[in-house]
């Protein structure tokens, strides 16, 4: 089978002949039926600094997975072929799927263990059972669980792409206030689709809001520090996005203010369990741009140039 592999920094990913994996003791084989197409794997790509998350190349990518399961291996018969799932990309051991050790969904076979299998509902595309994995599981344990946003509060998101249009509007269907900061004019337009209470070009347009909790998705050095601008007294502020590796902030409203910052990385089965429920029920379906496997080099472009409007998820037919 063909798999796009990364070799190594400002590489462009490689479209390799690679072997169909066999399901071990503890692992199942899953047929990948959707892959998403992630900012990270820009940044992986583009940014040194990501090197230490690949000590075997080459390794193929794509960490956000939902597929089928065509082989079991031993310990894992409570599983079984033709099973849908979905894959929550870290390992037990902090390895994912698409670095380190194990290979990821720009191939059309992967290898996961019960670290990653959820149960992906019949009502829930492969599309969105994908995107879900790690754009949906990251923002929804940014912003609920690390961030405990909840009916009343006063939220911010900034970015309104992949994830932060999952976790805004997972606050607001939690019945909190949410106002976000995006710099896309396109994708500003999605505000009353999320539910949004007000948008604009960077969070402290939102100064006088009193935010509670802002939940930085972007990344860029100089979004962060805005947040920190823009909080309430006692607000905290999770980091999430990985645009750049570093910021520079004001410490001042981080003292004065008794500000908190938590970082937030991916997050639990258990997160994406409530994702697929509120996908079955409706509420929840972020907009997508399908593609198929070729396209993935593009959508990596695409996405590094910056303006995309909704997820790529590649699709595989078969």
């Amino acid at each position: 089978m063909k798999a796009w592999q990364f070799t190594g920094t400002n590489n462009p990913l490689q479209l390799n002949e690679v072997a169909e994996p066999a399901a071990g003791p503890g692992q199942v084989v899953v047929n990948v039926k959707a892959a998403g197409v992630c900012h990270s794997d820009v940044t992986a790509i583009d940014d040194a600094g990501w090197m230490p998350l690949f000590p075997e190349l080459p390794r193929t990518m794509g960490h956000e997975n939902a597929g089928v399961i065509t082989e079991v291996g031993e310990g894992m018969e409570h599983w079984k072929v033709g099973d849908r799932v979905g894959l929550s990309p870290v390992m037990g051991d902090g390895d994912a799927i698409g670095y380190g050790k194990w290979d990821g969904g720009f191939g059309p076979k992967l290898l996961a263990t019960d670290d990653n299998l959820v149960r992906l509902p019949d009502e829930v595309s492969f599309e969105l059972g994908a995107m879900a994995t790690d754009a949906g599981l990251t923002a929804y344990h940014a912003i609920m669980a690390v961030g405990g946003a909840k009916a009343g509060m006063k939220v911010g998101v900034i970015g309104l792409g992949g994830l932060g249009y999952i976790g805004a509007r997972v606050a607001v269907l939690a019945g909190a206030e949410v106002y976000g900061a995006e710099v896309n004019p396109e994708t500003q337009k999605l505000a009353d689709e999320i539910g949004l209470a007000g948008v604009a070009a960077s969070i402290d347009a939102f100064k006088d809001k009193d935010l509670d909790l802002i939940v930085d998705y972007a990344g860029f050095g100089t979004t962060t520090a805005a947040a920190l601008e823009t909080l309430a007294e006692f607000g905290t502020l999770v980091q999430v996005g990985m645009g750049r590796l570093e910021a520079t902030i004001n410490t001042y409203p981080l003292i004065i203010k008794q500000l908190s910052i938590k970082g937030s990385k991916s997050g639990t089965k258990e997160d994406l369990e409530n994702l697929y429920a509120l996908m079955k029920s409706g509420q929840l379906n972020p907009p997508m741009n399908l593609i198929t496997q070729a396209d993935i080099p593009g959508a990596i472009d695409k996405l590094r140039k910056g303006g995309v409007v909704g997820r790529f998820i590649a699709v595989y037919g078969g």
